[in-house]
């Protein structure tokens, strides 16, 4: 079918029980968001596939969340062009020289210049350069206080959390639960470190997305007849470094990035 004209003609299609499963208040909220590119009408949990089909339409044709992403990369080039990065390396605890900031991500260099062209010793993936722009143009610079809380617990997590949940939690949880050297790799390959066990868990690692919003995976291996179980935290500090929406690419990131990684070792089923 042709792409939806507004959103009204996705509302019509949605189950309107206004569930929140999707992570929006309301369906009409969700189709609004659908429409506008920044969200997928496959996140409706209750949309028959052949629904989800139709309504995706010719990819041409819709306004996608890849489209509004570039778009919006583009309106931070220029916010960037007018930004006094050098100012913003201490806020960011990064490195200013040659006229490039200069942010750890994972371990690895990632820069950006004055006219917002980005480059890094790695791919650029988007879901790395939203967050980065959003955390060195908006973030307060707050340094991390060590206390962990979960997603839902950060500023506007709460109705966004069921789909973190389901795209970052338990995704990432079947790509541990199938790749069971994921977590030593995750140290070796992006700076992460091993720390005590926390909440319990069996393994706990944190990593370093941004120098200031550092995340932690706790994983509890299945035992006597309980399934696994995986949790992110954030430092609580991290809603004030970046924006709720921004916290959620680098989750979700991370869990497509985990996943390609296990595919490399061999790992399918995951």
């Amino acid at each position: 079918m042709p792409a939806p004209k507004n959103a009204m003609e996705i509302f019509k299609r949605l189950d309107k029980s206004n569930c929140r499963e999707c992570g929006e208040k309301t369906c009409l909220a969700f189709a609004g968001a659908v429409f506008q590119g920044h969200r997928t009408i496959d996140e409706c949990p209750k949309l028959d596939p052949s629904v989800i089909e139709r309504l995706s339409g010719d990819p041409t044709e819709l306004n996608t969340l890849e489209a509004n992403r570039d778009e919006f990369l583009e309106t931070m080039k220029q916010k960037i062009s007018r930004f006094d990065l050098m100012s913003a390396a201490e806020r960011t605890g990064g490195r200013y020289q040659n006229g490039r900031l200069t942010l750890k991500i994972l371990g690895k260099d990632f820069s950006v210049d004055g006219k917002g062209n980005l480059s890094s010793d790695i791919h650029v993936n988007p879901w790395v350069a939203a967050p980065f722009f959003d955390y060195v143009l908006n973030g307060k610079g707050v340094e991390p206080t060590g206390q962990w809380v979960s997603f839902r617990e950060l500023k506007n997590g709460k109705d966004r959390y069921p789909l973190f949940q389901k795209r970052c939690e338990e995704a990432m949880q079947q790509v541990a639960d199938s790749y069971t050297d994921l977590f030593d790799d995750v140290v070796h390959l992006f700076s992460g470190r091993q720390v005590a066990r926390q909440f319990q868990s069996d393994i706990s690692v944190v990593l370093h997305p941004l120098p200031k919003v550092p995340l932690m995976i706790c994983y509890w291996r299945p035992d006597e007849g309980l399934g696994s179980s995986l949790n992110i935290f954030f430092d609580a500090t991290a809603d004030q470094n970046l924006d709720i929406g921004s916290i959620f690419s680098l989750g979700a990131g991370l869990t497509q990035m985990f996943h390609k990684l296990a595919l490399r070792h061999g790992f399918s089923e995951v």
